[in-house]
């Protein structure tokens, strides 16, 4: 079969890099399956629309605005333009190709003309969401966007997008129960019989090794950190889903432990503040590292011991972070420090590979990691790591999509 998937993740020139979408991807060209990929190469790379054939998979990049990491006036015209660019390409580069599955994540919500056209065009094939965020209700929830006034008018204008996206969709794949849930509380006209978890998912990393005690150490030392104590970590974006305020408060409360150590390590908005944090109370037990590189953050991930998760509490919508993986994947327990919408932490109590703390609480966090302490972290992680085989392989998800095929 003939797959189209349309995304406004950037890096799939690389499709053997790892990642949600490009593992998921060579899940379906393994299969046998012809895949055609639609992504955006931002202005600021100097490169020109054009279609590429690699390792197997057809690759149509198109050149766009910058639509990530840049002012917010470009981002918003990029955003915008990006429909119209898309569909486009699509017409120029693939138009004698007959698509049987019409494949396509959020963000953003405005593939929807993109979507149409490729139905138009491909009348038998099926068209299927990845369910990833759920917007504008995030904005909203974060203070960005407002159900009133002049921001209220933007806000209406998304939410109808929004709708029609999920309208255009014969199937949506949302990323957990409680995804699920919502999509269908908040969206009555949506047939609950098309929507289901289709969760972020990775190939089994077949590369994996637990360290030895001295490769430990030597990873550790490298970063001065303690090679006697367990080590928290968190990794990846910094910005306000994230919470990074309550992240900082946090911080402050185990400053000075001298029983386990955290790790920080990424970039985003909000990276400056824990900068501030760093200069202003130099922490002996927390320590601060920008972005490094795959997978330098990798060996330094694996050398830690718990893994942490941090969203801001004012979310309502159930967000499911795919960092959660990576921990997994690594046979690491996670502490969920969440808005109570997100079944991230409940799952993990569940299924005995983590626990859950509310994001607005910093005695919660502090009691949390005593739990934690106290815990058999090795066998957590290992029920982790079983929970990921067991629910988060890409099989997983491409066994998902496929069984729509002939229905």
């Amino acid at each position: 079969m003939n797959i189209l998937f349309l995304t406004m993740s950037s890096n799939m020139q690389d499709i053997e890099a790892k990642g949600i979408y490009t593992d998921l991807m060579r899940k379906f060209r393994d299969k046998g399956h012809e895949v055609y990929i639609v992504y955006p190469r931002e202005r600021k790379l100097g490169l020109p629309t054009e279609v590429m054939y690699r390792q197997g998979i057809h690759l149509l990049g198109v050149k766009t605005l910058n639509v990530a990491k840049t002012n917010v006036l470009e981002k918003g015209i990029g955003q915008i333009l990006l429909e119209s660019q898309f569909k486009a390409a699509l017409k120029q580069y693939f138009s004698e190709v007959r698509f049987d599955i019409i494949l396509y994540s959020t963000p953003p919500i405005t593939f929807t003309k993109v979507i149409k056209y490729a139905k138009k065009r491909n009348p038998k094939a099926m068209s299927y969401l990845l369910l990833k965020d759920i917007f504008p209700q995030n904005a909203v929830d974060l203070g960005m966007l407002n159900k009133r006034g002049l921001k209220g008018i933007l806000y209406r204008s998304f939410r109808k997008k929004e709708k029609e996206l999920y309208r255009v969709s014969d199937y949506i794949g949302c990323m957990s129960l409680a995804n699920v849930q919502y999509v269908l509380e908040h969206n009555p006209e949506v047939d609950p019989a098309i929507v289901e978890i289709a969760p972020n998912s990775y190939e089994i990393d077949s590369s994996f090794e637990s360290l030895d005690v001295a490769s430990m150490e030597s990873i550790r030392g490298k970063y001065g950190l303690p090679t006697y104590k367990p080590v928290f970590i968190y990794g990846g974006n910094m910005g306000k889903p994230q919470g990074i305020p309550f992240l900082i408060e946090c911080m402050k409360a185990v400053k000075d432990r001298e029983d386990c150590h955290f790790v920080i390590v990424g970039n985003g908005t909000e990276y400056p503040k824990l900068e501030t944090f760093m200069r202003k109370y130099q922490p002996k037990a927390v320590s601060l590292f920008n972005h490094l590189p795959k997978d330098e953050y990798d060996h330094l991930a694996n050398a830690c011991d718990v893994g942490l998760i941090f969203l801001d509490y004012r979310f309502t919508i159930p967000n499911y972070p795919s960092r959660l993986l990576a921990y997994l994947m690594k046979h690491k327990p996670i502490i969920a420090v969440t808005d109570p919408n997100c079944d991230t932490g409940q799952l993990a109590e569940e299924n005995g590979y983590g626990f859950y703390c509310p994001s607005n609480s910093v005695e919660s966090f502090v009691k949390v990691i005593d739990k934690m302490l106290t815990s058999d972290i090795q066998q957590m992680g290992e029920n982790g790591y079983r929970f990921f085989l067991d629910n988060y392989t890409v099989d997983h998800t491409y066994k998902v999509v496929i069984k729509h095929i002939g229905k």
